[in-house]
């Protein structure tokens, strides 16, 4: 999976400084897809990896949470 988000950043990278270097009829196209393969495939797949193991209740302000925050701040006071 690394690989393939690699792979797509790359991609989409060289799109957009392919679209800047070259004067074709087709360079704004080039950058445009760049940008988009970058913010539709690259971004989402690297988001989904590096979230795949965690849980998500570990990181939201809920009470218990709060409460947990507040018992270390109490503790690193002393």
């Amino acid at each position: 999976m690394k690989y393939i988000i690699a792979l797509s950043f790359i991609l989409s990278i060289a799109s957009i400084i392919l679209g800047f270097l070259w004067e074709t009829d087709f360079s704004q196209k080039m950058i445009g897809g760049g940008v988009a393969g970058l913010f539709i495939i690259a971004f989402p797949l690297f988001s989904w990896y590096r979230w795949k193991d965690k849980k998500v209740e570990d990181y939201m302000l809920t009470k218990e949470n709060l409460k947990k925050m507040r018992e270390r701040e109490g503790d690193k006071r002393r």
